[in-house]
Formats: C-alpha cells, sequence, structure tokens
C-alpha cells in the first residue's frame, strides 16, 4: 500500500523522483509524530468530509497530484486519495464506466466523449495546473539544440532523418550535428500530452495538419512507441539520437536534455515555470471549451504549453464523499497550487482559478450544494 495515495503506486516513483519520496517520508515521520499542521484554505479542524477518493487518467501532472494529494491527506486525515496515472483517454473511459470518483486528463472531453459520459450537465471539467511539453533529445556531443515548429513537424513526419540535414543545420549554425539517424519517440496509449503536441505541431505545418492532425491519439507516421511520459523519457534515454516530446518534469528530475523551441514572436526558449505563465497570461476566457495555449504570442512564451483538467460528477449520491472531493479540488486550485513550484508545474492564472472555484460551486449532493 502506497503511504502517498493509500494505494497501489508504481515503482517508477522512486526512479524518477527519489528526492520527492524522501522528502514525503520525512513528512509521513513528522505527521505520525503529531505535529502536522493545516494546510490550504481548508484548515485541518473544518469538516472536508470524509472517504477514500479514487482518480485516474493524466500521467502529465502525476508528479504534481502525488506530492499535493500527499500533503492534503497528511492535513486531512479523513481522506486518502488513491491516483492511477494511466493517460488520458484510459481516465476519461474510466470516468465514463464510474469506476473511479475523478478522471483527469491533459484536453478537456470532446462532444462524443461528453455524451458517453452522460452529457455537459452532469460533470464539471476544472484545470489544475499548468504544465510544460519539452523536446527532450540524446545527443551527447550537442549541449544546444535548436529548432522551429516547422523543422520539428518534418522530423516527426520522418521527413527529416539525419541529425545533420541542411534544415536541422540552418538552425543551428556552428554547431557540429552528427551524421546519426533520428530515432523519433512518441506516446503509444492515448494522451494529453500528445493533444498539445500535435496542436502546436498543426498550428506551425500544413502537411501536419492534413496529414496527422491534432488528437490524443494519432497515427504517427514514424518512430517508436512509449507508453506514459516515462516511457517516451526512457525510450529517448535508451537511445542515442533519440528524440521525443516529455512532461517538463520528467526531463528535470532524469536530467535530459531539451531543444530549444522557436516561439511565436522568433525567440528560442525552452520549457520553464516562467515560459508556462508567459503563454498562459496570453489567454483569456479560458473554459473546456477554450483551452488552447500553444504558440502563444511573447517573447517569453514556451510555445507548448498545456493546462491539464479533472472530472468531477455534478451530483454526488455520497455526501460525504462528495465534500471530500469538492473540498480537495478546492484546495488543489487555491493554496495547493503552490506544491507544484519546485516540480515544474505552474501556478493558475487568478482568472482561471475563479473558473474552476465557480464549477466547484455548481457540485451538489442531493440536489443541495456542497460549497456554500
Amino acid at each position: 500500500m502506497d503511504p502517498v495515495t493509500g494505494g497501489t503506486k508504481s515503482v517508477r516513483l522512486t526512479a524518477i523522483w527519489p528526492g520527492l519520496v524522501a522528502a514525503m517520508a520525512m513528512t509521513l515521520v513528522v505527521a505520525c509524530g503529531g505535529s502536522g499542521s493545516a494546510t490550504g484554505s481548508a484548515s485541518s479542524s473544518q469538516d472536508v468530509g470524509r472517504g477514500s477518493l479514487t482518480g485516474a487518467g493524466a500521467t502529465f501532472p502525476e508528479p504534481f497530484y502525488t506530492k499535493a494529494f500527499y500533503q492534503y491527506s497528511q492535513d486531512h486525515s479523513r481522506v486518502t486519495v488513491n491516483y492511477q496515472a494511466i493517460g488520458s483517454g484510459a481516465g476519461i473511459q474510466q470516468f465514463t464506466k464510474g469506476t473511479v470518483d475523478f478522471g483527469a486528463s491533459d484536453v478537456p472531453m470532446n462532444a462524443g466523449e461528453l455524451q458517453a459520459a452522460g452529457g455537459d450537465s452532469s460533470l464539471i471539467e476544472i484545470a489544475t495546473t499548468i504544465g510544460v511539453v519539452s523536446i527532450a533529445y540524446n545527443l551527447p556531443q550537442v549541449d544546444r539544440l535548436q529548432l522551429d515548429g516547422d523543422t520539428l513537424a518534418r522530423i516527426f513526419l520522418g521527413e527529416i532523418k539525419k541529425w545533420d540535414d541542411a534544415a536541422i543545420k540552418s538552425l543551428n549554425r556552428g554547431v557540429s550535428l552528427p551524421a546519426k539517424d533520428i530515432t523519433v519517440v512518441h506516446r503509444s496509449d492515448g494522451s494529453g500530452t500528445t493533444y498539445a503536441f500535435t496542436d502546436y505541431l498543426s498550428k506551425q505545418s500544413p502537411a501536419w495538419k492534413s496529414r496527422v492532425g491534432t488528437a490524443k491519439a494519432v497515427s504517427w507516421p514514424v518512430g517508436v512507441g512509449g507508453k506514459g511520459n516515462e516511457g517516451v523519457a526512457n525510450a529517448v534515454q535508451q537511445n542515442d539520437g533519440a528524440i521525443g516530446y516529455v512532461e517538463l518534469a520528467y526531463v528535470i528530475q532524469a536530467k535530459m536534455k531539451q531543444a530549444y523551441l522557436k516561439n511565436h514572436s522568433g525567440k528560442y526558449v525552452q520549457g520553464s515555470l516562467d515560459g508556462a505563465s508567459a503563454a498562459a497570461a496570453q489567454a483569456r476566457n479560458v473554459s473546456p471549451a477554450n483551452f488552447s495555449i500553444t504558440d502563444q504570442s511573447g517573447d517569453q512564451s514556451y510555445p507548448i504549453s498545456t493546462f491539464s483538467w479533472v472530472f468531477l460528477r455534478k451530483d454526488m449520491a455520497d455526501a460525504q464523499k462528495g465534500k471530500a472531493l469538492v473540498y480537495l479540488f478546492r484546495w488543489l486550485v487555491s493554496d495547493g497550487q503552490s506544491v507544484g513550484k519546485s516540480l515544474q508545474y505552474a501556478p493558475l492564472p487568478k482568472d482561471v482559478q475563479d473558473y474552476s472555484m465557480q464549477q466547484l460551486k455548481t457540485v451538489t449532493s442531493g440536489g443541495a450544494p456542497i460549497l456554500r
């Protein structure tokens, strides 16, 4: 049983985030010693409901959710959270089947998914954090690699096959690029990370938009697949000459190299919290119908930034469990945002926090609002 979530947890957390695991273990010792303190907008003395909550979905926010849910459970011992990072597509499926209390995806549900899940009136979708999709590469002799959107699309279309291709050379003058085959690595599962990546490429390349398009799962022209962000990260690390798209937290913790991408304003930038915040600041009226923040303007904006979302039922049959869910996510989208910074997740802009709060206030139990 995992002390972080109250459920079974994959060993990959220990392998990729040993510092995080050690820090949480120390927190557990302190909590058992009776010195835990209230965290967030809901104090430990407040009635925040009770129950064992289960969620499943996106691997993109997993490090953030793992740490945040653990911290919340330490302050509210009657609430435990078991989150399984199985990919956005699978998370939506499990939520639709009713096997989890909340689903998670880096993309809101599309029309077909909403209908299958019971319709828009039966659920809410709220943004919980902002993450970065980095372009990780494995070229030991190249410390700085610059790419633009069109060149990146041509690599993933299989049109550019060698690292010393003229198109890559023209973006990296003075850099010694090897005459080495490029190994493209992509997700093998349905993923919001894939949606953000393909959304960006569709904005950069008409060829990509017409031949592949934007979706959580696409028909990849070339490359090898990896399951989850960690699967892609591992494949890039294990293959000299590989390139793939990976959530920033995985890149930082594994000390992988990430490319500089040319943004909408013509500046070459690496993935960063500041870059994600700058991109999100350009967006207005963010909602499940207006959520893309790829290729935003601004010198500092990182071009593959994305919100991550969770889904909750609008009416909860179990009043105490429903209260536990609503208060958990009320904390997560407000005070809980501070948890993500050390893990490379940018805090939500105030207007997006406000939108999420408004949605949470519509959740009821037996017809009565949970938040008053």
